[in-house]
């Protein structure tokens, strides 16, 4: 899915939401810069991100967060990239030897494979999927979204009066800030959950999300723990080591990547700098600010 920008032309700005507000980020040039960024909180209660249960808990509350946020950055009556939590999203690799050349039948073949995977049916969902050819065969990136979540969040961004032209969750949003191609992971630390990733030649081969985390009293310790599964499942699986790890979501980063380091053994670096984003924006917004790179 890291494809996904020379495939289609986005929208130059993105707008996420999480249940602590909604951010909205605008980049220019080529290669994009973020110029501008801007934060409306949320109250209690208005986003509670998950899979099969409604979302919004309050619709006005939620539209008048994106209105104000888009308005900061000229954004208002715009196509935007809508960002959304990553517990409302699945995302799951598939390999198939092959897939039909008609997207429509592609897309039933997807299907069939995520129908007993899921926490709801499948004819309910709305998928989007990106299939990239490995001399094993199709490797593919998939997301899926019940199609009633998926209205809940894109009538919040109309009602807001902008168009949803582009809709991802978080953490692959995120993903667009990767530009390393050795085997890296994206460790990206959230308050509704903590998402990990490894890509390798702009190719998403591993992807888990660990439901909650503990934002405030994040240990090197408890990194190591969270990720050191799928560090030992890539090497496993792909005969090659993690070269890079590349964090979001974790303030005090600089105190814990020493021993991080030291107990993964893998160079630790954050995912967005303050040289992209000044502010503490980048470390909960990391989605959006992807987005656009």
């Amino acid at each position: 899915m890291a494809e996904r920008k020379t495939a289609i032309r986005l929208p130059h700005i993105a707008c996420e939401v999480t249940p602590q507000g909604v951010a909205a980020a605008r980049s220019e040039g080529n290669p994009a810069t973020i110029e501008a960024m801007h934060f409306r909180p949320l109250a209690a209660g208005v986003l509670a991100p998950a899979m099969t249960t409604q979302n919004v808990q309050n619709a006005r509350a939620l539209s008048d967060a994106i209105q104000h946020a888009l308005a900061s950055l000229g954004g208002q009556g715009q196509e935007v990239i809508a960002v959304l939590p990553d517990s409302a999203v699945r995302v799951t690799l598939l390999d198939f030897d092959s897939l039909p050349e008609r997207r429509h039948e592609a897309e039933a073949a997807v299907r069939f494979r995520l129908r007993k995977s899921l926490p709801f049916d499948i004819e309910k969902a709305a998928l989007s999927f990106d299939a990239q050819r490995t001399p094993q065969g199709l490797h593919v990136a998939a997301a899926v979204v019940l199609q009633s979540v998926l209205e809940e969040y894109e009538s919040a961004f109309r009602d807001a009066g902008c168009s949803p032209g582009v809709v991802m969750p978080s953490s692959l949003g995120a993903l667009g800030a990767v530009d390393e191609d050795g085997p890296t992971m994206l460790l990206k630390v959230g308050q509704d959950a903590t998402s990990i990733a490894v890509v390798k030649d702009g190719q998403l081969l591993l992807f888990r999300i660990l439901e909650g985390s503990e934002t405030e009293a994040l240990t090197a310790e408890r990194m190591a723990d969270d990720i050191y599964p799928s560090l030992v499942y890539f090497q496993d699986n792909y005969g090659a080591s993690v070269e890079q790890l590349i964090v979001s979501g974790v303030r005090n980063l600089d105190k814990l990547s020493p021993a991080l380091e030291q107990q993964t053994g893998v160079k630790v670096k954050e995912l967005i700098t303050s040289s992209v984003v000044s502010e503490n924006l980048r470390n909960d917004f990391a989605g959006a600010i992807g987005a656009l790179l």
